[in-house]
């Protein structure tokens, strides 16, 4: 008998063998052929964020859901603790499935006729998440075996970060990161004990408890979650009675939305990554946008604006707006402005003025002509009309004087200068065609600001320019644009500039940075810049209108500078920012003179008209350009001999004999004569030749006389007239074009004795200065009657 039931117990294991081998094996079969549905890397939506991980923008996935990518460690401490604690307390210790909470809801079922509580664990809530079921008993099984399933194939933070990712929670937003930012605008990380709670029953019944839409059956259920954590000790009395003094406020929707434009350009180019991050600082971000749409908010319509933020050292990108109000159709709020191809005003003369000092063209107080002049039939004038005669070229940059920068382009090269700003980074976009030329300096050419920020920088980087990057991964690209030493004189000239308001000398209690800044304005106000860098960051300021239609009176140093003072306030400081920089061994200080732009100590007093302190690169003292016009040209210095008794001069062809004594004088450009007192123009005046000396050509010029207007006359108007004194001039004297100026301000050209007709309504003391393109001048000074 005993033997009987030894075998018959043998055979029962043994069948108990294979039957749990053949279970294993058909469920193994069943795993094979219907694998549990986890989701592809992919299928999330796209989060764009910070530097420090705070979204700037979502994309929807295909679906249109707004699923952000989630980690546990990526949420609250807190919200963990309510969510297990009131969803699942085993989690960590069952399979799967909890056959005694099941028991459990089954008979309330049975006792009361309705769900008291539910039996599903945290992974069979995943499992129908993953694999939606029928309500019936098939479908409850089905989820119990994906919820095995998932349990074999998965970790336990790796179903739960399936939930915290996935979970319903109203509408198109899943997961608990998306519906923390859209309804309470903060990440998941940083959730109160009430708002945990919140999260944390949401997902029960989503439709019902969305608190945009049911706040007072949102806070009933919150309160709920509350009561639990308290009654388990989870959570202390004390800090659930704080919590339940929080309300639940019905706030609308709002995905969060910054760098917009940038956010975009980021998700189109890494398709498919669920989480970029870029180099934005969001707290700069967040403030510049705000200042950005009340700066503007007064602008005329239709009007854009484009602001970008570089940290110098590493090129990275700390705030965009590529548009004054993203989606606003009026304004095109669709179109980026960081990237879109603008003419660039006068925001390249900071690179020529560089390149010339690098070419030993120039010094930083090099003799310049403003003035009215012709480059082959091109005859550029400044933005107010006015001329200013002779400038250093540190004042013609300060001034951004649109005469001495053409001038200086057509001795660099255009082609030249187009080729050394595109290896740097700057691409040019000129008609199709069409070469460079001298109108490129003046804004005849198309550019991107980030470009222009990216090259910008390069004068607080030793000279070296680079690409903006906007996240970490993008390589750092950079390229030489200009020496050391052009870049340090090139920015002390900038930085010299005060700003709007401000003079040299005035107290600045704030210690505010210094500012290399730089404006520009295109043909027919069509685009308004300002582009300033300063130790740590290149700050750049675009304003117009994107369909590239005028915008009148909004210039430069109106529109765009003051924005930028502000944004350069608000960047973060660290000591030293405002500290000098350091010289380069490359660059000295010595005094020149003008008008021959040599050193002071190398010339006499007769030669140095005036005297300056000027930077030189590598010891260059490059002299005054020469004049362009070959048949008045004369050198700077000129020698000549004199009777040392009368002091008249000599020429070389003389009856009677004299005792001979060489002088020297320093000749100004003759186009600036008009400009000059009339001291300077005595001393660089020859002296008349001796009655015995045969005329050599050095003589001056024959002078114009101006027709139609008598030197100290007295103008009123007509009596019952509505306008002002009207004229009829002309030139007399010359067959060259003549340029005409009112109070220095240009306002005609004509050629020989060509007349034309000018009004004159503003009374008071005028001065009327007709100029020849060979230098030849004359002027009359008059009055208007009020």
């Amino acid at each position: 008998m005993r033997r009987y039931w030894k075998h018959r117990s043998r055979l029962i294991l043994r069948c108990l063998r294979w039957s749990t081998a053949g279970l294993l094996v058909l469920l193994l079969a069943l795993d094979q052929a219907f694998p549990p549905p986890l989701p592809a890397q992919r299928d999330t939506s796209t989060l764009v964020v910070a530097r420090d991980g705070s979204p700037l923008r979502a994309f929807a996935d295909a679906e249109g859901v707004w699923r952000y990518p989630t980690s546990v460690d990526d949420v609250s401490p807190l919200y963990l603790q309510a969510l297990l604690g009131y969803e699942d307390r085993w989690f960590w210790r069952h399979p799967g499935i909890n056959p005694v909470a099941l028991v459990r809801a089954g008979g309330q079922m049975l006792r009361q006729r309705r769900i008291v509580s539910g039996g599903s664990t945290l992974t069979m809530q995943v499992a129908r998440i993953l694999d939606p079921h029928t309500r019936t008993p098939w479908g409850k099984l089905k989820q119990m075996l994906r919820a095995l399933q998932l349990e074999a194939h998965l970790s336990k933070r790796q179903i739960l970060a399936l939930y915290l990712e996935r979970a319903p929670y109203g509408g198109t937003i899943e997961g608990v990161e998306a519906a923390s930012w859209a309804y309470l605008g903060k990440p998941a990380a940083q959730l109160s004990h009430a708002e945990a709670a919140l999260l944390a029953v949401l997902p029960q019944a989503p439709s019902r408890l969305r608190p945009d839409r049911h706040p007072q059956a949102a806070q009933q259920a919150r309160d709920k979650v509350l009561a639990r954590m308290a009654a388990l000790g989870d959570w202390s009395n004390e800090a659930v009675a704080d919590a339940r003094m929080e309300t639940v406020v019905a706030r609308s929707l709002r995905p969060p939305l910054h760098a917009a434009l940038l956010a975009q350009r980021l998700h189109a180019a890494h398709a498919g990554q669920a989480r970029i991050q870029s180099s934005i600082d969001i707290g700069l971000q967040r403030t510049l946008e705000e200042r950005l749409a009340s700066y503007f908010s007064r602008l005329p319509e239709r009007t854009s604006a484009a602001l970008l933020v570089v940290d110098n050292q590493t090129l990275q990108a700390r705030a965009y707006v590529g548009t004054l109000n993203f989606g606003d159709r009026q304004r095109l709020g669709h179109v980026d402005m960081v990237q879109a191809w603008r003419s660039p005003g006068s925001t390249l003369k900071p690179f020529l003025y560089a390149m010339a000092l690098d070419d030993g063209l120039i010094h930083s107080e090099s003799l310049l002509v403003d003035a009215p002049q012709s480059f082959g039939g091109y005859r550029p004038g400044n933005f107010d009309e006015a001329f200013n005669g002779p400038v250093s070229a540190a004042t013609a940059l300060r001034l951004s004087l649109n005469v001495p920068s053409v001038d200086l382009l057509d001795r660099v090269g255009r082609a030249r200068f187009a080729a050394r700003l595109s290896h740097a980074g700057i691409q040019l976009r000129f008609p199709r065609g069409s070469a460079p030329n001298l109108s490129l300096i003046l804004g005849g050419t198309g550019a991107r600001l980030e470009d222009l920020v990216g090259a910008f920088a390069a004068f607080n980087r030793d000279g070296i320019a680079g690409r903006v990057r906007y996240t970490d991964a993008e390589p750092l690209v950079e390229r030489r644009l200009v020496s050391p030493g052009a870049a340090w004189i090139t920015r002390e000239m900038l930085e010299s500039n005060p700003r709007p308001g401000q003079g040299t000398d005035t107290f600045d209690p704030g210690g505010r940075p210094r500012v290399a800044w730089k404006t520009g304005t295109s043909y027919g106000y069509r685009d308004a810049w300002a582009i300033g860098s300063t130790r740590r960051h290149t700050v750049g300021v675009w304003v117009g209108r994107p369909d590239g239609t005028p915008l009148p009176g909004q210039y430069g140093a109106v529109t765009a500078l003051p924005l930028l003072f502000e944004v350069v306030d608000s960047l973060p400081r660290q000591r030293g920012d405002n500290a000098p920089a350091t010289m380069p061994a490359s660059v000295s200080r010595a005094d020149i003179c003008w008008p021959s732009g040599e050193l002071a100590d190398a010339l006499h007093a007769g030669l140095c008209q005036r005297r300056m302190p000027a930077w030189l690169l590598d010891g260059n003292v490059p002299p005054t350009f020469a004049e362009r016009d070959a048949r008045r040209w004369q050198p700077g210095r000129q020698r000549y001999q004199v009777d040392a008794t009368t002091g008249r001069r000599l020429s070389a062809d003389c009856s009677a004999p004299h005792v001979v004594a060489e002088r020297e004088l320093a000749r100004w450009p003759a186009l600036l004569s008009p400009w000059l007192p009339q001291a300077n123009r005595d001393a660089s005046r020859l002296p008349p030749l001796a009655a015995d000396c045969r005329d050599d050509g050095r003589q001056s010029s024959i002078a114009l006389h101006i027709d139609g207007l008598n030197d100290g006359a007295t103008l009123a108007r007509s009596p019952g007239a509505a306008q002002g004194v009207r004229l009829q001039l002309r030139a007399l004297g010359s067959d060259q074009e003549i340029d005409w100026l009112l109070d220095g301000r240009w306002i005609a050209r004509t050629r020989g004795t060509q007349s034309f007709s000018q009004r004159l309504e503003q009374p008071g003391e005028h001065a009327l200065t007709a100029l020849a393109s060979d230098g030849t001048w004359t002027r009359v000074r008059f009055r208007v009657l009020r």
